[in-house]
């Protein structure tokens, strides 16, 4: 019988790292390849070096700043978040994994949950909102085991 091979996801908006588990009592190795860490600043300010546009007033001469219609810092987020999400469907499809276990923070599971394709959606079969991108991998048995046995 072939043993399931379940991925652990561990992610934020920022980073993330993917662990393989092939049954109770196997613990987890590291999937090589999709450890990532995207290269985001740490504030829009960094993004956006010009001053915002201006607008007048409907009555009268007074000028004011135009608001972006979107926070830029916010959407790398979810550009790599989606990324991730593309990532995963790719490697379902080539058949690397059985089951998907989701760990992140819960406006990146939000994200994640919205980006993931039918395939991907079928294949979760956990998830845990936290962000544990920082924690070691030794010591993630204790988060994880009410999801997958280690």
């Amino acid at each position: 019988m072939k043993p399931v091979r379940t991925w652990i996801l561990i992610a934020d908006a920022g980073r993330a790292r993917v662990l393989q588990n092939m049954g109770p009592g196997k613990g987890t190795t590291a999937v090589d390849g999709l450890a990532s860490e995207s290269a985001l600043p740490s504030s829009t300010n960094e993004i956006v070096a010009d001053r915002q546009g201006r607008s007048f007033e409907s009555t009268g001469s007074t000028r004011h700043p135009m608001e972006p219609r979107t926070d830029p810092r916010e959407q790398m987020k979810r550009s790599y978040l989606e990324m991730l999400a593309d990532q995963l469907d790719g490697k379902l499809q080539a058949g690397a994994f059985d089951r998907l276990v989701v760990v992140a923070p819960p406006q990146a599971l939000g994200i994640l949950r919205a980006a993931f394709s039918d395939r991907v959606r079928s294949a979760v079969s956990g998830e845990l909102a936290k962000d544990l991108t920082k924690t070691p991998d030794h010591d993630l048995g204790a988060h994880l085991e009410d999801l997958v046995r280690l």
